[in-house]
């Protein structure tokens, strides 16, 4: 019973990261300083939103929380901040479908480095859902806009790799709170970023654009997304996670009225279909599986 309620719990808190994270397209439209910049004080206001959970969370032993991610949490640091760089290059140097097609594998990225690495198995309907997510994502893609862009895709694949080994670690020491690990790799991003940044060419009403972009998307999506992933598989949450991808250009419709095109709506659709199967199949399973140990 208790795994059942954890696994409901993660699955929520999942599907609250992919909201939260789904909003960058409306926040990297609203805001129109440099990259660099918005890098730089995202990874700060980031930083200080994580650090104060944690430093709620765990105020009786925060030395102790810190020193207990070890090597794995340092890992998570670094795959953290090398996936949001090259994310953000990589909607920079390639269309922002196509890097997003490349998102949409990491599911199955991850169910095979689990699979190597962990020994975490899938059952079919994850396996499926995560197919149907691809194909969904990829009939978002303009086939026009695909070519030359050879740079973005392997900052985006550099990314999608880098995510999903992330979430693997998260998983496979679900026995270790990686948070501190999480605010750390958001202040890492900000220090990488700063040579490039002009934090200080910021006004007033951007900043408050920014504060919202680090705290409400970044490190909300980032907090929420480290501790779901304790709490179910790690390739069910990259497939949950890829509802973030029909989210983002609904919020800008929504926002700027940008209309998506009829293949965003068809695609969109596959990936929340791919996402409510899998939750609904296995949450019927689990039903069926109390029943039977009820009646035994």
């Amino acid at each position: 019973m208790q795994d059942d309620q954890n696994k409901w719990l993660g699955t929520l808190l999942i599907i609250g990261s992919a909201i939260a994270y789904s909003l960058s397209g409306y926040f990297t439209r609203l805001i129109t300083l440099d990259v660099w910049t918005v890098l730089f004080w995202r990874g700060i206001f980031g930083g200080l939103f994580i650090g104060a959970y944690v430093a709620w969370r765990y105020r009786k032993d925060l030395w102790g929380a810190n020193r207990a991610i070890g090597m794995p949490g340092f890992w998570v640091m670094v795959l953290s901040t090398l996936a949001t760089i090259c994310f953000i290059n990589a909607l920079r140097l390639a269309p922002v479908a196509d890097v997003m097609t490349i998102h949409a594998a990491i599911p199955f990225m991850t169910a095979i480095l689990a699979l190597f690495f962990t020994g975490e198995r899938e059952d079919w309907t994850t396996w499926a859902a995560s197919f149907i997510a691809l194909v969904g994502v990829m009939i978002i893609v303009n086939p026009q806009a695909s070519g030359g862009y050879l740079a973005g895709y392997a900052f985006a694949t550099t990314m999608a790799l880098s995510y999903a080994a992330m979430m693997v670690i998260i998983r496979k020491n679900r026995h270790v709170s990686m948070l501190p690990a999480a605010c750390l790799s958001a202040f890492l991003c900000a220090f990488v970023v700063l040579p490039f940044a002009q934090p200080m060419q910021v006004t007033a009403p951007a900043m408050l654009d920014l504060v919202l972009f680090g705290t409400a998307q970044f490190g909300l999506g980032l907090l929420l997304m480290t501790v779901g992933t304790r709490l179910i598989s790690a390739t069910r949450s990259a497939l949950i996670g890829s509802m973030e991808n029909p989210l983002a250009p609904l919020w800008v419709w929504l926002a700027f009225g940008e209309l998506p095109a009829w293949a965003t709506w068809i695609g969109g659709s596959l990936v929340m279909a791919a996402v409510i199967f899998d939750v609904l199949t296995k949450s019927k399973r689990r039903q069926r599986s109390g029943e039977v140990l009820a009646q035994s």
